[in-house]
C-alpha cells in the first residue's frame, strides 16, 4: 500500500514513513520522526520531536504527539518517545517526549486514549490501557496493563498504576494503586476489585476470589501494611499468582497505597 501525503500537510526533511502511512490535511510531521506502516494522522494533527510510531496507529485531529517536555529541567537536545502498534489517539491529545536523552517516554500497543489525555515526560503506559476523556498523568507514572482510567482523572507523578486496575471518573490519585483494585475518590480510595475487569481478561472464578480474599485483608482487617504483607504471606492463597502480583507490587512500592 502506497503512502499518500495530502498537499496541504507539512512533513519536514528526515522523517521516515513506512508503507500505507496516510497523512491528512494541514497535519504536521517533524524531522525525526519515524512513523510504522498504516498509520493514520488525520488532518490538522502534529507529530514531532525524537518520536517512533509503530504499525496501524491513528492520530485524531487536533492531537499533538511527541511535544518538548514540560518539565522546567529540559535543557535541551532530543529527548525520545517510544509508542507501539495500534493505538488510538483522539482529538487533542498530547504525548510529550522525555526530559533528557538518557531516559524516554513509552507507549505500548493497544491503547485508546480519548480527547483531551495528557501523558507527560517519562511516563511509561503499558498495553491495552484505556484513558477516557481528560484523564491526565504526570511526569513518571507508570500505567501497567489493562488499566482503564475514568474521565478527568489526575494521576499525580511518581505513582504506579498496577494492570487491570479500575481508576473512577475525576479521581484524584497520589499514591500506588495496586493490581486488580478499583480506586476512586478525591483523593482516591481502593473501593473493591475489579470484578467486571478481570472477568472480561479471562481470570477464574478462584482467581477473583483468591484477589478478593488479598483485598479484604489489605484494606477491611484494620492492619497496617506490614502486618498485612506478613499475615498475607503465611495464607495458602499468597502462591497464587493473583495474589503474588499483588505482593510484589505492594513490596516495591515507592509512594505508598491508595
Amino acid at each position: 500500500m502506497a503512502t499518500t501525503i495530502h498537499p496541504t500537510a507539512l512533513v519536514e526533511k528526515g522523517a521516515e514513513l513506512d508503507d500505507g502511512v496516510s497523512v491528512g490535511p494541514f497535519a504536521y510531521i517533524g524531522s525525526r520522526v519515524c512513523i510504522g506502516s498504516s498509520t493514520v494522522v488525520h488532518h490538522h494533527a502534529a507529530v514531532e520531536g525524537n518520536s517512533s510510531l509503530g504499525r496501524e496507529c491513528e492520530i485524531f485531529p487536533y492531537a499533538a504527539i511527541g511535544g518538548k517536555s514540560q518539565d522546567l529541567k529540559f535543557g535541551g537536545g532530543h529527548p525520545p518517545l517510544k509508542i507501539g502498534d495500534r493505538n488510538i489517539f483522539r482529538e487533542y491529545c498530547t504525548v510529550h517526549t522525555a526530559t533528557t536523552e538518557e531516559n524516554c517516554t513509552v507507549v505500548g500497543s493497544d491503547n485508546f486514549f480519548l480527547a483531551y489525555t495528557h501523558i507527560a515526560h517519562e511516563c511509561r503506559v503499558g498495553n491495552h490501557v484505556v484513558m477516557s476523556n481528560v484523564a491526565t498523568l504526570a511526569g513518571h507514572v507508570t500505567i501497567d496493563d489493562h488499566v482503564i482510567i475514568g474521565g478527568l482523572t489526575a494521576i499525580h507523578q511518581f505513582c504506579h498504576i498496577g494492570r487491570n486496575a479500575f481508576l473512577g471518573g475525576c479521581a484524584k490519585v497520589v499514591q500506588d494503586v495496586p493490581p486488580f483494585m478499583i480506586a476512586d475518590g478525591n483523593p482516591a480510595k481502593i473501593r473493591a476489585i475489579n470484578t467486571i475487569g478481570m472477568e472480561r481478561n479471562g481470570y477464574s472464578e478462584e482467581e477473583i476470589r483468591q484477589a478478593r480474599s488479598v483485598f479484604k485483608l489489605l484494606y477491611r482487617s484494620g492492619l497496617n501494611r506490614s502486618q498485612a504483607l506478613q499475615k498475607l504471606t503465611a495464607v495458602e492463597y499468597s502462591k497464587s499468582a493473583v495474589a503474588k502480583k499483588i505482593v510484589e507490587f505492594i513490596q516495591t512500592s515507592k509512594r505508598g497505597l491508595t
